[in-house]
């Protein structure tokens, strides 16, 4: 099960409905949103990854305080998810560029940019959780981690590539803010679960 399957899985039904309730928004909206978010977190994960430095200090965040133990309670954790530690992950993970993908991921899916900012704070830590689990459970090192989200991340640019392509330029343009405007309907068609 690839890692974006994971979270999916644990991101179905209920968890949408609870995940729109806490965003005051209606659920197709949430829906649509997570559907564009959790490849948009992996593929910046794996842009990360790509470099030494920041594939070695994502290794030992995931070692030292993303287990997965996380995905046993998603519930739960959505309760608290504003006290948890995805403000963090998101700033080490999109760097100087969280305005500019916060600004393009509410364009792209209808969801208010204050919403989709506390949308990927609580999307953040999940996917570290299911980093986590996998590195865990396949017993990966650093360089196993980093093939991990770097091959999900070619998987998903081969599977909806105009999509991941959209995604892409979130994280490299600059803070221009513009976006296309079919990629909201792109993104729903192409994460659909």
């Amino acid at each position: 099960m690839s890692l974006l399957q994971l979270l999916q899985q644990q991101l179905g039904g209920q968890t949408v409905n609870q995940i729109s309730q806490k965003l005051g928004a209606d659920p197709g909206t949430t829906s649509n949103a997570i559907d564009a978010a959790l490849p948009l977190l992996l593929s910046a994960v794996a842009r990360n990854a790509g470099n030494r430095d920041q594939a070695q200090s994502l290794a030992r965040a995931v070692s030292k305080d993303h287990d997965g133990s996380i995905l046993d309670d998603v519930s739960g954790f959505l309760n608290h998810a504003e006290n948890g530690p995805g403000a963090g992950i998101l700033r080490h993970v999109l760097g100087g560029k969280q305005q500019t993908v916060e600004n393009g991921l509410s364009r792209a899916t209808g969801l208010d940019a204050g919403k989709t900012a506390q949308l990927l704070t609580m999307l953040a830590p999940l996917v570290m959780g299911a980093l986590g689990r996998a590195k865990r459970e396949n017993q990966l090192d650093e360089e196993g981690l980093a093939t991990l989200v770097t091959s999900e991340n070619e998987q998903l640019k081969e599977s909806a590539p105009g999509v991941m392509g959209a995604l892409s330029r979130f994280l490299d343009r600059d803070n221009d803010g513009s976006v296309m405007d079919d990629v909201g309907g792109m993104l729903g068609r192409a994460f659909r679960k």
